[in-house]
This record gives structure tokens, C-alpha cells and sequence, in this order.
């Protein structure tokens, strides 16, 4: 390969296009250079660059851009090759200096892009210097004109649009301000939304508008990452969100043509709406029409989107979800749903009825079985806090807040950990005052039947068991009882568990003596679930 590359940079025209073939075959799967010294690996890159900018050899662009992104793999010593020079005319090769699209360079433009985004990627140093190149004012002025562009360019745009606002954040405020970006970027997504349809009888994307979609989902995400966190959101904006939320909607609910497309697109969607401000969440519904499935529509809405929320978060847990990816895969969908619950009342209710029905299985403890709601409440002892805690707050928002509900319905076990965050170890006191006053609860045959017997820390059905003292003496029970007491306060003393008392804030309190749990054993029974529903 020595060899093919000596010719490429002799610059001998006779030979370099079949050495510029040869050496993107052999490379076409390879990511590191070991074999390309600093001097020799520099030498190619300026000789390819030397081919792009000649006009007269145009017949070579196609080939020294491919070899150029085949380069640009590598990232050990790629801030060292690339100038200012090199990025502009990538620019200009992929028509993001010019007014006008030259359909004639297409393959051209699309190769210059990748390149584009490849060195982006790999170089800090020209994502520093394409935020101030006009990389910026090139894309959003070209993507005025998307409706008569192809998809590939606009994809890759959007790449190298969401690459740059990644990698740069003080260019963020700059896209979405000065240059208008989020009104841009809302329109690009609506034309998706609306118009990409190949098939005029099914509402269905294609996998190059899904690829697009991704991409500009992916540039919002980048612009708006701020949004929730804001004290107030002016009304421009929110106006603006309102509508991006209506899309957001419509893409949920669309079919794509392959399945893991769908999938990657609910994803960035998911991804999306958790920057969104929870009062835009009420157009996530819509009132329904005749056609629309009964089991799609509450209080005579559509419900549909929402039901695509719920159907994610389950192919999460279909896929084997592991206490490392819990995380990445679980968080974005899990606080998308917290927030709606939060803000409306109607997706607070329809989930409650598809997450937390009326209970008919209570021969299981919650956390068994392959449901939605055992799922979460596996999650409720998850070592991942932060999704644990998540978890805890959308259910015991779906509960009303109510402890009796939440221990019926996950155990009191699974819901220690959110009751002593909240103090509410002793049962504490409803709030339900925020929530509608008609009841949601109904308790099934199955449920009256044993609801004698269930006990409130499992959270399921225990038959009725022999006492293991109901053969012993008093003098036995006494002894056996203070047998516990010991070596429960020789693990104290030894510092491997540390018993606690419920103190007045309903909080864990720490002792320092085993007795001291005698003192307030009568309050600190669980709340009995029967006398909530």
C-alpha cells in the first residue's frame, strides 16, 4: 500500500486515480493508520487536498474525498493535519458557501459533508473553527430551500449541524436566536411530519424522512436543552413548543417503514420531550375521532401518542434492561412520563388505568411478572438511584400520592425507600388535595376475596401460617426474644447495621440502643392498605 500512496502524492495524473481506487478498497473497513508516519500520513492528506481544490481535476474530487473521510478515522494526530483552509473548502465543495444548489455536484456535495462530519467528530480543534466559519449560516440557509433538496444532503447537514452545537455550546444561543433555528428546524420537522409520506394512502416515513427526522430531532435537543430548566419560558417561545409538541405527537404515532427505525425515532423523540416545559404536554392528546380504537381514547381524547410512551417504555424492558444501561435506556422515557402525569390530569388518569389496573393478581408479589407495573416496581430497589427515585415518584404520582394505594399496589417494602425520602414511613398524611376528588380505585372479585390476607410489605396474598411459638412457653418466647435482641445489637455495635426508630418527620432516626425500638413500636406499624383505596 506504500506504494499506491507514493503515487497519489507524486501527483503523476496517470497513475493517481487508479491508486486513489486501490487505496479506498484496501481501507474501505479500516479505522487506524499505523503503517502512515506523521510526515507521510501529512504528505497524503495535503495531496488530496491539492486534488479537490484544482478545478481542472474534477474527475478526482469523488475519490480524494472519499480517501480524505477514510483518513479522517483516525483522530491520533488529525488536529495537527487539518487547517482553516482545508474545513473552507470543504465548505465550498459542499456548496455551503454559495446561494445556489448545483445538482450537477451532488455526489460531490454529499461526500464533502461526510468529510465535514467525520473531522468535526474527531478534531476539537475544527469544531472550534466551523463554529465561526460559517458552517453555521451556510446550513440554515440552505435548509430554506430543503423542499427541493435531496434527503441525503439534508440529513448530513443536520449532522454536521448537530456535531457543531454538541461540540460547541456557545453556538447554540447563535443557531436558535440569531439565526432563527428553532423556527427553521420546527418547520423542517413538520414537512417531515406531513409530507414525506411515500405512500399517499398510508401514512407511513420512509427510512431516509426517518433518518432526517432523527438528525433534526437530534439539533432541537441541542437548542432547547435548557428549556425545562428555565424559570419562566417567554411566550414567543412557548408558543414554539406548543407547536413542536403537536409534531413530536404526530411522530409518535406515524409507521415507518422498518421496525428499528421506529424505534430510533421514538427514541429521539423521548429524547426531545424531556426538554420540553410540562405545560406544553397537553398536545400530546387530541380529541378523538369516530375511528379511533376504544382503547386508545379516555375522556373522549386520543390517546394514542400517549399509549406510544407507555409501549416504548415497555420494549425497554422486553430487551433485557441491565443495571448498567439502566440509565442511558430507561431515564429519557421515564421522566417524559413523570412529567405528564404531573401536568395532566388526563394522561395522569388513562396511564393509571393502563399501568396500575385493579388488582387481580395477588398470589405475586408486585415486583413478579412480566407487567409494566412489576417492571417498576423491580425498579424501586434499584441500585441506580436516580431511576429508582423516578420510578418511585411516577407511581406514587399515578397513586395520588396516597400511601395506602402505593403500598397496595408496589408493597411497602418497594416503597420504604420514597416513603422515608418523604417522611412518610408512619403512613402520613394524604395528599390528595391536588388531585381530583373522584375516585379512580375499584377493587376487584379476586381482591376482596383475599384481602384479609395480604400483607402489606410483600405486598401479596400469605396464607395462613403456623406461629412458630404457639408450642413454646412463655419463658421460652422471653428467652428467644432476647436471643433477637442480642445479636441484633451486636451487629449494631459492629457497625454492620444501624437500626432506627421512625422519628416525628416520618424519616428514618437512628438508635442507639436495640431497646429504643420498643419505645415507639405501636406507631411505627405501616398504614393498613384497606383503609385506603
Amino acid at each position: 500500500m506504500d506504494t499506491e500512496i507514493k503515487k497519489i502524492i507524486s501527483g503523476n495524473l496517470d497513475v493517481v486515480s487508479e491508486s486513489l481506487n486501490n487505496f479506498i478498497e484496501h481501507n474501505a473497513a479500516v479505522f487506524t493508520f499505523k503503517e502512515l508516519n506523521g510526515d507521510l500520513r501529512k504528505d497524503l492528506w495535503r495531496a488530496l487536498f491539492t486534488y479537490i481544490s484544482d478545478d481542472s481535476k474534477s474527475h478526482l474530487h469523488i475519490s480524494a474525498l472519499t480517501a480524505v473521510r477514510i483518513l479522517s478515522r483516525e483522530k491520533n494526530g488529525l488536529d495537527q493535519l487539518v487547517t482553516a483552509g482545508d474545513l473552507d473548502l470543504l465548505l465550498e465543495r459542499g456548496n455551503l458557501k454559495s446561494d445556489r444548489y448545483d445538482c450537477n455536484d451532488h455526489s460531490v456535495i454529499v461526500e464533502s459533508l461526510k468529510c465535514l462530519c467525520n473531522i468535526i467528530y474527531q478534531s476539537r480543534i475544527a469544531a472550534t473553527i466551523s463554529s465561526t466559519n460559517g458552517s453555521l449560516e451556510g446550513i440554515m440557509n440552505r435548509s430554506k430551500k430543503y423542499k427541493h433538496l435531496p434527503n441525503d444532503v439534508k440529513t448530513f447537514d443536520m449532522k454536521l449541524l448537530f456535531l457543531i452545537t454538541a461540540l460547541c455550546r456557545n453556538t447554540r444561543p447563535t443557531v436558535k436566536e440569531d439565526l432563527h433555528g428553532l423556527t427553521y428546524l420546527i418547520e423542517i420537522l413538520e414537512d417531515i411530519a406531513e409530507g414525506e409520506s411515500h405512500n399517499s394512502d398510508v401514512n407511513m416515513l420512509s427510512d431516509q424522512g426517518t433518518d432526517l427526522a432523527c438528525e433534526t430531532l437530534k439539533v432541537l435537543f441541542n437548542l432547547s436543552i435548557q428549556a425545562d430548566s428555565w424559570s419562566s419560558v417567554d411566550e414567543e417561545d412557548e408558543i414554539r413548543y406548543v407547536k413542536l409538541v403537536g409534531i413530536l405527537h404526530k411522530l409518535l404515532i406515524i409507521q415507518t417503514e422498518s421496525a428499528d427505525k421506529r424505534l430510533e425515532l421514538h427514541s429521539q423523540v423521548v429524547n426531545l420531550l424531556t426538554n420540553m416545559p410540562a405545560t406544553c404536554y397537553s398536545a400530546l392528546f387530541m380529541p378523538a375521532e369516530d375511528n379511533v380504537a376504544k382503547d386508545l381514547q379516555y375522556e373522549e381524547q386520543n390517546m394514542n401518542a400517549v399509549m406510544e410512551l407507555c409501549n416504548f417504555l415497555e420494549l425497554r424492558f422486553r430487551n433485557e434492561v441491565t443495571i448498567q444501561n439502566q440509565q442511558e435506556l430507561l431515564s429519557p422515557v421515564l421522566i417524559v412520563l413523570l412529567k405528564a402525569v404531573k401536568s395532566s390530569r388526563i394522561i395522569r388518569r388513562y396511564l393509571r388505568l393502563k399501568i396500575l389496573p385493579p388488582l387481580k393478581d395477588v398470589h405475586n408479589r408486585p415486583e413478579q411478572g412480566g407487567t409494566v407495573r412489576n417492571s417498576l416496581c423491580r425498579l424501586l430497589t434499584t441500585p441506580i438511584t436516580n431511576v429508582r427515585d423516578i420510578v418511585a415518584d411516577f407511581l406514587f404520582v399515578l397513586c395520588k400520592e396516597n400511601v395506602g394505594r402505593m403500598i397496595k399496589y408496589t408493597g411497602y417494602g418497594n416503597a420504604a425507600g420514597l416513603f422515608a425520602q418523604r417522611g412518610l414511613l408512619g403512613g402520613g398524611k394524604p395528599t390528595e388535595g391536588r388531585y381530583s376528588s373522584d375516585s379512580e380505585d375499584s377493587d376487584t372479585e379476586e381482591y376482596r376475596e383475599y384481602k384479609h390476607g395480604i400483607n402489606p410489605v410483600t405486598g401479596c396474598y400469605d396464607p395462613p401460617r403456623p406461629s412458630p411459638t404457639a408450642n413454646m412457653t412463655e419463658e421460652q418466647k422471653e428467652y428467644e426474644a432476647m436471643q433477637l435482641v442480642n445479636l441484633m445489637d451486636n451487629l449494631t455495635r459492629q457497625g454492620i447495621v444501624q437500626p432506627c426508630r421512625i422519628g416525628e418527620d416520618g424519616r428514618p432516626q437512628p438508635i442507639e440502643h436495640v431497646l429504643q425500638l420498643q419505645e415507639s413500636l405501636l406507631n411505627d406499624q405501616p398504614t393498613n392498605i384497606h383503609d385506603s383505596k
